[in-house]
C-alpha cells in the first residue's frame, strides 16, 4: 500500500493487504488531524452569539428536556409524550444530574458541549473503521466528516443525529472485520450498539438492513447479529415502554409513520444539505439535480473500474457504505418533513460512499514499476484531496464567524427577571423555560409537557396544529391542562403550528394578559376578579 491508497482485495470480501510503503504514522496522523479539525468547528460554532447558553432549537428542548423529567420522576410516556425512542434520555440523563443544583441553562450548555465532543468522536471512529484502506480512504471519510456543514450544524445543541451516528459507527466498526463481517462475539457487540442507536433514533434500521442483507446468506451469522440488534434496543426501551404502552406505540410509531402537514419541504432545499452546500445561497432545483446525478455517477464510475482493476466485487464495506447511503437518501426525499439537521446522519456514509471505492481504485492501479503514470494519479488524488478539504475548512470557518441564534440574550434575561424561581410557565417549546431556568416548576399540577407537536401528532393520528389536531379531545386536554396550572406564558411566533386554539382553548386563553414591558409572547394570568 503506498501513502495514497489501500490494497485491492485480492478476492471478493478478502481483506485489503497493506504494501510497504504505507506509514502507519501517517494514517495516524490524518486521524488525529481530522478529529482536531472537527472539535475546533464545532466548539468554534458553540461560541457564536447565543449558541452555548441561549435559544438556538425546538427539539433540543424536547430531547435534553425528557431527561430533566426522568431526574426529577418524570417517566417519557407514562408522565408525558416524546415521539422519539429514550435512547437520548438515557445518555443524557448524566448530564442532566447537574441541573439540579446549577440550573437547567447551564445543564443545556454543558449538554452542548457533550453532544458536540460525540460529533466530533464520530470522525476517529470512521478512520478506525476505514484505516485498513489507507491514506486515501482515511484522508476522504474523516476530513469529509470533520467538515460537513449539516454534521457541524446538527452539533450545535442537543439533537439525535451526532448520538445516532456515533453509535451506528461504532456498531459497524465492531461489525467489520477490515472489510468483510466479522463473527462471533464482536458481530454481538456490533448488533448491540446498532440496537441502542435505533433507541436513540429508529433511522438505524437502515444500515441495520443493510447488514443483514450482507449476511443473509449465512443464517447463523444473520441470527447473531439479529438478536444483538434485538437485545441493543429492548434492553433501552422495554422499561419505559411497558409503563405506558398505547402511548408509546402511538408516539413512536404512529407518530412517526403518519404525519399531515400543510407544507412538503421542497426537495432542492433537500438536495443543498445533502450535497453539503448548506452555506450557499439557494441553488436551482435543477441545478442541484445535476450536480447529484454527477457525485452518483462518479462513485459509481470509481467502484466499477476498481473492481474491473481488481478483478473481484467490492467488498462487504463498500456495499454497507453505499447501500447505506442509498437507502438514506431515499428516505430523506420521500417523506413530508426534512429539518436541516437530518442531514448530519447522511454524512457518514456519504464520506465512506466517496472515500472507499476512491482508495480501492487507487490500490488497485499498476505497480509494476514500468509506468510512472499510477504513482502521479496516487499523487495528485492526494493533493486535490488535501486541498479540497483546506479550502472547505476555510468557507466553514467563514460561515460559522456569521452564526448567530435567533432569540437575543436581553429578552431572554429580561423573561427570567420577569418570570420568578419555581413559577409554572406554559409555552410551547420547552428550551425558552430551559433557557431561564424555569423549566423545573414547584406549583402544584404544573404540565410536564415537553413536546407541544408531539403531543399533536400522537394523540390525533399525525395531525399538528393547522391540520387539525384539535379535533381530538385528548390533544385540546393536554393543552388545557398546560394553560391550567401556568401563571405566565412565553408562547413563540410558531405557537399556531404547535398549539390547536379551538374556540374552547382559546376561551380559556383569554385568561392571560399580554405582561406589559415584556417581551412579545410573553402573558401573565390576570387576577381574580373581586
Amino acid at each position: 500500500m503506498t501513502a495514497t491508497g489501500g490494497a485491492a482485495a485480492g478476492a471478493a470480501g478478502a481483506p485489503a493487504r497493506p504494501r510497504r510503503g504505507l506509514r502507519p504514522s501517517a494514517v495516524t496522523a490524518v486521524i488525529i488531524t481530522a478529529t482536531l479539525l472537527a472539535v475546533a468547528l464545532r466548539i468554534y460554532d458553540l461560541t457564536r452569539p447565543g449558541y452555548l447558553f441561549g435559544i438556538s432549537e425546538y427539539d433540543d428542548g424536547t430531547d435534553f428536556g425528557s431527561a430533566i423529567r426522568l431526574v426529577h420522576g418524570g417517566v417519557p410516556y407514562r408522565d408525558f409524550i416524546m415521539v422519539q425512542p429514550p435512547g437520548i434520555t438515557l445518555i443524557m440523563f448524566p448530564v442532566a444530574l447537574i441541573t439540579k443544583g446549577m440550573g437547567t441553562i447551564t445543564g443545556m450548555a454543558v449538554a452542548r458541549v457533550v453532544t458536540a465532543l460525540a460529533s466530533a468522536a464520530a470522525v476517529p471512529v470512521t478512520g478506525l473503521l476505514t484505516r485498513h484502506r489507507g491514506f486515501v480512504a482515511v484522508l476522504v471519510s474523516c476530513g469529509f466528516l470533520a467538515i460537513y456543514p449539516d454534521s457541524i450544524m446538527a452539533a450545535r445543541t442537543v439533537l439525535l443525529e451526532p448520538w445516532l451516528v456515533l453509535f451506528c459507527l461504532l456498531g459497524a466498526l465492531a461489525v467489520f472485520d477490515g472489510d468483510r463481517v466479522t463473527t462471533g462475539r464482536r458481530l454481538l457487540l456490533g448488533g448491540v450498539l446498532f440496537g441502542f442507536a435505533g433507541a436513540v433514533k429508529v433511522w438505524a434500521i437502515l444500515p441495520v438492513a443493510v447488514i443483514l442483507l450482507l449476511t443473509a446468506r449465512r443464517p447463523r451469522q444473520a441470527a447473531v447479529y439479529a438478536g444483538g440488534v434485538a437485545l441493543g434496543f429492548c434492553v433501552a426501551v422495554v422499561p419505559f415502554a411497558l409503563t405506558a404502552p398505547s402511548t408509546f406505540y402511538r408516539s413512536v410509531i404512529v407518530a412517526q409513520l403518519v404525519r399531515n402537514d400543510l407544507v412538503r419541504i421542497p426537495q432542492g432545499y433537500r438536495l443543498q444539505h445533502m450535497l453539503g452546500l448548506a452555506h450557499l445561497s439557494q441553488l436551482a432545483t435543477p441545478v442541484l439535480v445535476i450536480i447529484g446525478i454527477v457525485v452518483v455517477a462518479g462513485i459509481a464510475a470509481v467502484s466499477v473500474l476498481g473492481s474491473r482493476l481488481a478483478h473481484s466485487a467490492p467488498p462487504a464495506l463498500d456495499w454497507f457504505a453505499t447501500g447505506t447511503c442509498a437507502l438514506v437518501v431515499a428516505a430523506f426525499l420521500w417523506p413530508a418533513d426534512f429539518y436541516y439537521h437530518y442531514g448530519g446522519f447522511l454524512a457518514p456514509f456519504l464520506a465512506l460512499a466517496l472515500a472507499l471505492p476512491l482508495s480501492r481504485l487507487l490500490a488497485a492501479l499498476p505497480t509494476d514499476g514500468t509506468r510512472r503514470w499510477p504513482a502521479r494519479v496516487r499523487r495528485w488524488a492526494t493533493v486535490a484531496a488535501c486541498a479540497a478539504l483546506v479550502v472547505l475548512t476555510v468557507l466553514q470557518v467563514a460561515a460559522e464567524e456569521h452564526e448567530a441564534s435567533g432569540v437575543p440574550a436581553s429578552e431572554i434575561a429580561a423573561v427570567q427577571r420577569i418570570i420568578p424561581p419555581g413559577a409554572c410557565v406554559a409555552t410551547d417549546q420547552v428550551s425558552y423555560t430551559i433557557a431561564i431556568n424555569r423549566f423545573v416548576s414547584t406549583a402544584p399540577g404544573c404540565s410536564l409537557m415537553i413536546d407541544g407537536v408531539g403531543t399533536d401528532y400522537a394523540l390525533s393520528n399525525g395531525r399538528n396544529g393547522q391540520t387539525g389536531a384539535g379535533s381530538s379531545p385528548a390533544v385540546v386536554a393536554a393543552w388545557l391542562a398546560e394553560f391550567r396550572a401556568a401563571r405566565y406564558a412565553w408562547l413563540t411566533t410558531e405557537e399556531t403550528r404547535r398549539i390547536p386554539w379551538t374556540p374552547a382553548l382559546t376561551a380559556y386563553f383569554h385568561n392571560f394578559v399580554a405582561l406589559a414591558g415584556g417581551p412579545p409572547g410573553l402573558y401573565i394570568r390576570r387576577p381574580p376578579a373581586r
